[in-house]
């Protein structure tokens, strides 16, 4: 594998060495270019060997294929993808070569499926994909605007007033050029959608009573059919319908918000959940795209950076007088926080510690997600070896309640950080495990045994419980207020907001309404949940620290939107949007353990 390039310390963000407050005061800055230099390097491209894509593919790939391909490729795989996965807890050094941990069988059937014997596309084959996606697009047209095929109609004015002079006749020939494609009927389709968008376009801004009514209108059709999916099916579906006809992943707020609860209760009514989702993974294929989005989110909204900061201080607390720090991450965020903490630990007083990283992640099939892993290893140790601090990197692919003291291989002078980013909401609970301990309560209970200097924990302040009618209330209250910050925030006809919600905020709204049991991931609690639950895994909570409360709070309140809440409550430090919780922060240790921060 090539040597990943060495990150760049920027000149103008100087080590400070005597100086705290410049130290901690350059938080927000490293974040970002970090993900700026990881976009650098990486190439606009399908990650063609990802199992999520190729699996979802699969299907697709048998309809538009010749019966004759179809039926070799059922001879030989038995009409499925074989994954094996041969350790979940095989481990990835940088230092070391890496060996394959999963194998991925029918990358090349899937792949013949699509290309032709000489090696090019087969056309046919996307020329009907094509007109059927057309039709499939007919369905989502707005239905409260007037469309005609006829072409006699004068297009909607400016907002100047100016008539877009010329841009009807341009608009009849692309149609023109495109109808010689297709068939005539995809044609007529793509002029109806021309139409509608001029028209969307006109329209977008209009406010008023009507607006408001509409906005209030969907949230209440969207409760009543939840209801109705429990005992009424044909309600429901005529609810959904109307939904639909307001709905857009394009619109505003409450209509981007309704788009996708609509999208969860219809999976949910049909039965299609798992397809749905496998749509939104083929979907989503870019790397790129999703770390563009990502970098939209961090540099307009605060969550992540506070989250960040609030964990980052606290590990440097804990290290306090210590040659050495052993960082335990669980979950995948690309490594985005690390940057900033190597730069404190760089210009702490008597030199930087040596420092550890063990990531755990869960295990996947497939060869991706160890590559991935590496790549993040890589560049961190090129980023510490730049700021002079030693760096060493370890990546665990296991379930996390099965991750306890002996594998972290620990040493008795170093300090111990864990750090949970928001992930240990998709455990489960007592709610689908009931026999044994449920690996929601097994990883807090072995994060005690650790005895950690601090526990780092960030969460999702939302209930999402058992039964269906409460938990899809909580999740569209919830998203609302999401999807409202997004669209005070972000321009709307962002592409990279539209993938951010699609990639992120639909798929989590997608689980939480369409699924239950062990397919339901998205298991969000409520803080004060989660302290009940701590302290009966043996964890005693710390109080905030101070200083760094006034740096979230200078944070929030000088760089952005003025909506953006930041509170305290019970020790936890509090993040949401006109005045709903959306995430809390507190820090831990082990009952008896004393700690720095």
């Amino acid at each position: 594998m090539a040597s990943t390039p060495v990150f760049p310390v920027f000149p103008d963000l100087p080590l400070m060495a005597h100086d705290d407050n410049h130290r901690f005061a350059v938080q927000d800055h490293l974040a970002l270019p970090y993900i700026a230099q990881i976009l650098m390097e990486e190439e606009d491209d399908v990650d063609e060997d990802n199992p999520a894509l190729l699996k979802a593919q699969w299907p697709f790939a048998q309809i538009l294929s010749s019966s004759m391909h179809a039926s070799t490729l059922m001879a030989d795989q038995g009409g499925a993808l074989a994954i094996d996965v041969h350790s979940p807890n095989s481990a990835i050094d940088v230092n070391s070569p890496s060996s394959a941990i999963f194998k991925f069988k029918g990358v090349d059937e899937v792949r013949s499926l699509l290309l032709l014997p000489n090696g090019d596309y087969n056309t046919h084959m996307f020329s009907t994909a094509f007109v059927r996606g057309m039709e499939e697009a007919n369905k989502f047209l707005p239905t409260n605007c007037e469309l005609t095929t006829t072409g006699g109609h004068d297009l909607p004015k400016e907002k100047s007033g100016r008539g877009r002079k010329g841009r009807h006749g341009e608009v009849d020939a692309d149609i023109s050029r495109t109808s010689r494609l297709v068939e005539a009927g995809a044609g007529e389709v793509l002029d109806q959608m021309l139409i509608a968008m001029s028209n969307e376009t006109g329209n977008r801004n209009k406010k008023g009573r009507k607006s408001k009514a509409r906005v209030v209108d969907l949230h209440t059709l969207l409760i009543h059919c939840a209801k109705s999916v429990m005992d009424d099916r044909r309600s429901a579906g005529e609810l959904l319908k109307e939904i639909k006809q307001h709905a857009s992943p394009t619109g505003d707020a409450t209509q981007r918000l309704a788009y996708w609860f609509a999208e969860g209760l219809e999976a949910r009514l049909t039965g299609t959940g798992s397809q749905v989702y496998g749509l939104l993974t083929a979907e989503c294929t870019s790397r790129v795209r999703h770390m563009e989005a990502y970098q939209l989110f961090m540099s307009t909204c605060c969550f992540r950076k506070v989250a960040f900061l609030f964990a980052n201080k606290a590990i440097f607390n804990a290290a306090v007088g210590r040659s050495r720090l052993h960082i335990v991450d669980y979950g995948l965020h690309c490594g985005f926080q690390w940057p900033e903490l190597l730069r404190w630990l760089a210009s702490r007083d008597g030199g930087p510690p040596e420092v550890r990283i063990t990531h755990i992640e869960l295990p996947q099939p497939g060869v991706y997600l160890e590559k991935h892993m590496e790549q993040i290893g890589n560049r961190l140790a090129d980023i510490a070896q730049e700021l002079g601090v030693p760096f060493k990197y370890r990546a665990i692919m296991a379930q996390w309640q099965t991750i306890c003291v002996e594998d972290l291989n620990m040493e008795p002078d170093e300090a111990l950080a864990v750090n949970d980013q928001f992930n240990f909401r998709t455990l489960m609970d007592e709610s689908v495990v009931i026999a044994n301990l449920n690996p929601r309560d097994a990883v807090l209970g072995n994060i005690s045994k650790m005895k950690p200097d601090v526990f780092v924990q960030s969460t999702v302040n939302g209930s999402y419980g058992t039964f269906f009618l409460s938990r899809f209330r909580e999740a569209l209250f919830y998203h609302s207020a999401v999807f409202d910050m997004l669209d005070a925030t972000m321009p709307r006809e962002s592409k990279l907001r539209l993938a951010l919600e699609r990639d992120v905020f639909g798929w989590i709204v997608l689980n939480a309404v369409a699924y239950e049991g062990e397919d339901r991931v998205e298991r969000g609690e409520t803080y004060k949940h989660w302290q009940i639950r701590n302290q009966r895994a043996g964890l005693r909570q710390l109080p905030l620290n101070r200083e760094t409360v006034k740096m979230a709070r200078d944070m929030v309140m000088g760089d952005y939107h003025k909506d953006f809440d930041i509170d305290e409550d019970h020790q936890w430090l509090l993040q949401g949007w006109k005045g709903r919780i959306l995430y809390a922060h507190s820090t831990w240790v082990a009952e008896g353990a004393s700690s720095h921060c």
